[in-house]
Order: C-alpha cells, then sequence, then structure tokens
C-alpha cells in the first residue's frame, strides 16, 4: 500500500485553496469485508488530536467509530497498513491491536495524542459510519475542518465548532457531556512507521499490543 506524507493541519483556510487534490485509494470489496471487525463496546466516536511536544501546536485531528462495525477516518494522513485496508481515508478493521497501534504510533519523542470518547446512541454512531465513508479523501490540511463539520452535524453535537485547528476542536468537543479523555505521551523512536509495522508481528489482533515503550497515561476517564 502507498505511503502519505503526514501533514500539519494547522494552516489558515486562506491557504488551503491552493492545496494539492486528495490522493483517492479504495481497497477492493473482499479486503473491506475480509477485514470487518465488530466491537463489543457501546456505540461511540473517538476523536485523536496529535499535538507537537516542542510548540504545543495540534498538529492532526482524526475520528473513531464504533457502529455496526469499528472503522477510523484518518483524513489526509499517514498511516497504512497491509492488513488494514483502506478507502479514501477510512481504515478497516479496527481491533483493539490495531486502535492501540494507531494510538500509540502517534505518540512520540515529538508529539502526543489527546483521546476523547464518548457514547452514543446507535443510530448517531451509524450516522457517523456513513458520513466518513461517503465523505471521500480529505486534501492534506483540511482534516481538523472536515472532522469537524461531521462530528458537529451529529445530534447532540451541533455545537461543536467547526475550527480549521486541532486543539480548538479537541477544547470544543470536550465540552460535549460524557466525553472522557485521556492523554498519551510516549519517548520512543519518532518514526511513527516503526510501530505500525509491528502490527503484523502481533500474536493476536484483538489484544492490545504491548510493546517495550516507555509511556505516560494521564486519564480523565478510561476508553476502551
Amino acid at each position: 500500500m502507498r505511503r502519505r506524507r503526514f501533514l500539519a493541519c494547522l494552516v489558515a483556510p486562506a491557504i488551503v485553496a491552493g492545496c494539492a487534490p486528495a490522493e483517492r485509494v479504495w481497497a477492493p470489496d473482499e479486503a473491506v469485508a475480509r477485514a470487518r471487525y465488530v466491537h463489543d463496546g457501546p456505540p461511540a466516536i473517538t476523536l485523536y488530536t496529535m499535538i507537537n511536544n516542542r510548540n504545543g501546536q495540534g498538529a492532526h485531528t482524526s475520528l473513531m467509530v464504533n457502529g455496526s462495525q469499528r472503522v477510523i477516518f484518518d483524513p489526509a494522513g499517514s498511516v497504512t497498513h497491509e492488513l488494514i485496508p483502506e478507502r479514501n481515508d477510512v481504515l478497516y478493521g479496527i481491533t483493539p491491536a490495531f486502535e492501540d497501534v494507531y494510538r500509540r504510533a502517534h505518540a512520540r519523542e515529538t508529539f502526543h495524542v489527546v483521546v476523547q470518547e464518548v457514547e452514543v446512541p446507535a443510530a448517531t454512531a451509524e450516522m457517523a459510519l456513513r458520513l466518513v465513508q461517503e465523505r471521500g479523501p480529505v486534501a492534506p490540511t483540511r482534516c481538523t475542518r472536515v472532522t469537524a463539520e461531521i462530528i458537529s452535524s451529529l445530534p447532540g453535537f451541533e455545537t461543536v465548532e467547526r475550527s480549521w485547528f486541532p486543539k480548538r476542536l479537541m477544547e470544543s468537543f470536550g465540552r460535549v457531556p460524557g466525553v472522557r479523555e485521556e492523554k498519551l505521551i510516549e519517548y520512543d523512536d519518532p518514526d511513527k512507521a516503526k510501530a505500525i509495522a509491528r502490527y503484523g508481528q502481533l500474536p493476536d489482533p484483538n489484544r492490545p499490543a504491548h510493546f517495550p515503550m516507555p509511556t505516560s497515561t494521564q486519564p480523565v476517564g478510561q476508553v476502551r
């Protein structure tokens, strides 16, 4: 599968008009069907915000949806793995092990990750799943804006700001009742591709990975 560069989302809207068109990726039907993963937890949406450890600025935004299947919407992201099919920024087959690898790959010497989860009605989770699947590929620098548009379209999330900036979206999403927050800090190799590559080495993809990485987790709730 192809690799895309990890681009910061922190740009002014005026700059976005000049961005290159988004890259279209469409995994085969059989690959998506084979990877389908149904999580036994309650319907939920989870916002990931990647923050630069050097300057404190937001760098990337993504969204996990747990509905009739669990997917990650990684707009203009760089995560690819041969066991995780992608269709236009939607990653399929998000087992506990891959979700663990995903968040920990982004949390490294140069970035930390804020994970915010909120349970939602099943119909809301299905609406979120449909919206991310229908959105199409996202152009570089638009990750936060597009994610914010999707979230604020959901019932009960109308007050979430349609921001261009990862930290502002994180703060706005954090004010939604019932949101649980966790901050993940790690100090391993700044190359997240190395952590992602380890996913295929796991003995059981349905169990979270436990790699020997120095980690600091600061929960304000618990994320499944």
